[in-house]
């Protein structure tokens, strides 16, 4: 299964991101509501080896993912790389809540 890396740039990422807001705004408003807040998580280490079924399975809180968010936007300067995993679990929750 090993291929060359993919890659994404980030200006087209950026792009994607705002045509696929922008649907999910038209469809639901400023605001969107997620039914859940609990969902199964699959840490880091395990979730790209495919070959092996994951041996542990943990709980992930769209609530505190949030959280994690809004704290990065007031305080910008501590932005860490691990943002965009928090911000992957709420946009999957959209994704999924707003699907059509």
């Amino acid at each position: 299964m090993d291929s060359e890396p993919l890659q994404i740039p980030l200006d087209q990422l950026r792009h994607v991101f705002e045509l696929a807001l922008r649907h999910v705004e038209a469809s639901a408003g400023s605001t969107v509501e997620l039914e859940h807040d609990y969902f199964w998580s699959v840490p880091g280490e395990e979730l790209y080896d495919v070959p092996n079924e994951p041996g542990t399975v943990t709980i992930g809180q769209l609530s505190e993912s949030w959280q994690h968010l809004e704290d990065l936007l007031a305080d910008p300067d501590r932005a860490v790389g691990h943002h965009l995993v928090w911000l992957a679990d709420v946009l999957r929750a959209i994704g999924q809540g707003t699907a059509r």
